[in-house]
Formats: C-alpha cells, structure tokens, sequence
C-alpha cells in the first residue's frame, strides 16, 4: 500500500506516528510482509503483555485457538458463555476483508449494531467511514491493501450500552484473538478504552497511549479514541 501527503496527515491528527527505520520510509515505501523490529522504548513503544485470564475463558479458547473462519462465526452465533446472550438480538461477528492490511477493533455493540449484525454501523459508524475515506481505506470492495477489517471487542450488546464487565472481555476475548491470527494484519487500530484493555492489557489513559506505536503479537498497533 502507498501512502501519500494526505494520508501521512489524517494519521498525524490522529495521533499517530509511526516508528520509521534508519533506511527506509514505511509511509512512503509502503507495508511489506517482513514484521517490523520492535520499536525503542524512548520512541513510547509498549508491547502487550499476557494476563491470567479466567477459568471458563482459558478454556474456551483452547477450542477456539484453531478454529477458521466459518467456524469462529457459528462459535460466535452459539455462544452463551455470558450473560449478555440473554438480551442480544444478534452478535456482531466482523466486516470486510478477512486478508485485509488494516484491522480495527473497537469497543462493544450499540442499538444499531445490535439490530444490524455489523460493526460500526450507527453514527460512530458514519464517522468511522469518512475517516477511512479521507485516507484512502474502506470497508467495502477494494484490493486487501485498500480494505479494513473491523471487530469489537464484544461480540453482543450490553444492556443500555453500558461499559463492558471484565468477565464480559474475558469470554469474548478468545474470539478477537483468532480474529487477529486468521486476519494477519499489518496493523491494527485500537479505538477505545475496551479495546486497548483487551490487546494491550493496559489501563492507562487513551490520551497518554496515542501517538505511539505499540506492539500485539509483533503487529504494530496504534490507539485512538472511539469515534
């Protein structure tokens, strides 16, 4: 993917910057498949770090860990493993292009997510999109390096769209792995609080998170607020 002038700036307001090596410029040189170096400390860099997670969750994904994709949606669909199944409509899988070089992963479901069975489908979904837009990405039909995949870190809607119970992230947590491994992205934005807790294991303050480049798995991850 090339990166021009306009998408440089769209990611600076967003308060990113990227780690750039002595020799190459990954904006303008495009991504390529080799896993970058892990970045300096001094640059802000932070890799996520594994916590114990629950017992039922422990085991759930040791049956979700090899699942492909058509697998881990029916996973998804069946799922009962938390309170939040009792008043869902529908989960809310994942969109867009499962190779894509892009993956977002946001927080948790709102009403209309609920009632759609997509991400990012209401108004924070409309912002989303003109943000992707303004930098040449969408979740519609493109080539890989133009497309995103977009997932929350919940699966269902809590009630009232309140904030998500660690036991809520800890069952759905298993499955946003996955989605990971089998997307294999080039990197991946973090938007919101919930999402960042998830991959990063950190509870800092999104505003002290932006603008530096972290790490998931070896995938450069980037942080921003929840549009």
């Amino acid at each position: 993917m090339g990166w021009t002038e306009r998408q440089e700036a769209m990611l600076a307001e967003m308060g990113i910057r990227l780690w750039q090596p002595p020799q190459a410029d990954p904006l303008r040189g495009g991504l390529d498949d080799t896993p970058p170096p892990p970045a300096e400390r001094g640059e802000g860099a932070a890799q996520a770090a594994p916590e114990p997670a629950a017992p039922a969750a422990r085991d759930r994904a040791v049956g979700v860990e090899t699942m492909g994709w058509d697998a881990l949606r029916e996973a998804v669909v069946a799922c009962r493993a938390c309170k939040l199944c009792e008043g869902r409509r529908q989960t809310v899988f994942g969109v867009g292009n499962t190779s894509a070089h892009w993956m977002i992963v946001g927080e948790a479901p709102g009403e209309q997510e609920d009632r759609q069975g997509e991400p990012f489908v209401g108004k924070s979904g409309q912002l989303l999109d003109n943000m992707l837009r303004a930098i040449g990405l969408t979740r519609g039909e493109a080539d890989a390096a133009q497309q995103v995949y977009i997932a929350n870190t919940l699966k269902c809607r809590p009630p009232g769209n309140r904030n998500p119970e660690p036991e809520e992230l800890a069952q759905c947590e298993p499955f946003l792995i996955r989605q990971v491994e089998l997307v294999k992205p080039r990197i991946i934005l973090a938007m919101g609080r919930f999402a960042v807790q998830s991959l990063l294991r950190s509870h800092e303050p999104i505003g002290k998170l932006r603008g530096r480049v972290h790490r998931y798995q070896g995938v450069p991850l980037i942080v921003t607020y929840h549009p």
